[in-house]
């Protein structure tokens, strides 16, 4: 009986060890699959973005096209991820993202100070900067002969920040509009004198349409440059996992690749990398 007590006691140490042991193994399995689910696979990511920015992203024949959406399969593709990109239009991204109904936002988001207040940013993966479109012969030639003039600018952007920074915040001469598309179809029909927006959408649209005899302004002293970035809910792990995947895409000559076919010269990953570090 003692003998048979003994194994029987012994039997059970070992059954609790063995219990404890494995589920000490399941956890490190948690904590080394983020993002993933039950089966250690990785969930696919729902990305938010407005599809009205040429040439960043727009709709061709009812699908997303364009540079951001090109780079971010690239990243998906270094992270593992499989992904679905939803144009949920640019007013209603952010709080898209905030609320967590998107796993992020890509659309050319520039990185602001007010911005990361409310939301997290990747690693810079594109420098910009802001220019004037106007028509042929405009006595327009920099920022500060904006004063009064009619200025159209795509509403919640880093142009409209801008402008209300030389005309001030509440000037009537300011002009919002729903996409920086729309804001070009008013200098079209006359509303407007200027349009302000990021150099690349502005000068793909005045090389595409040259009968519509518009160009562009620059104004380095007043336009700083700017950086876009991922743009995620405060505190989301997939920040530090994705940065990781864009600095891969960004050394292994992908995203200079993608870079190149849209814009015809080399980017500046240099300045991208020193960017990341302040």
């Amino acid at each position: 009986m003692k003998m048979k007590g003994k194994f029987l006691f012994g039997f059970a140490i070992l059954f609790v060890i063995g219990f404890l042991s494995a589920c000490g193994t399941g956890g490190d399995n948690n904590d080394d699959s983020q993002n993933a689910d039950g089966n250690g696979q990785k969930e696919t990511l729902i990305i938010g973005t407005d599809a009205a920015f040429a040439p960043f992203e727009y709709l061709d024949k009812g699908e997303i096209v364009g540079f951001d959406v090109d780079f971010i399969d690239a990243v998906m593709t270094e992270a593992g991820y499989d992904y679905e990109i939803k144009n949920v239009g640019w007013d209603p991204l952010f709080p898209s993202v905030e609320n967590g109904d998107v796993d992020f936002g890509l659309s050319a988001i520039s990185i602001t100070d007010d911005r990361m207040e409310t939301y997290d940013f990747s690693v810079p993966y594109f420098e910009s900067r802001l220019l004037i479109m106007v028509p042929e012969g405009s006595n327009i030639q920099s920022a500060e002969d904006l004063e009064g003039k009619l200025v159209g600018v795509q509403n919640g952007t880093t142009g409209q920040t801008a402008v209300e920074k030389i005309l001030g915040e509440n000037n009537e001469n300011i002009k919002k509009y729903e996409t920086t598309a729309v804001a070009i179809m008013a200098m079209q029909n006359g509303d407007v004198e200027a349009v302000v927006t990021d150099n690349t959408v502005a000068e793909e649209y005045v090389s595409n349409n040259p009968n519509e005899k518009f160009e562009v302004i620059e104004d380095p002293e007043n336009f700083a440059p700017e950086y876009y970035g991922l743009m995620f809910k405060k505190g989301s792990d997939l920040k530090a996992e994705l940065d990781e995947a864009i600095n891969a895409v960004l050394d292994s000559g992908k995203y200079a690749e993608i870079y190149e076919e849209y814009f015809g010269y080399e980017p500046d990953v240099e300045a991208l990398k020193e960017a990341a570090q302040e």
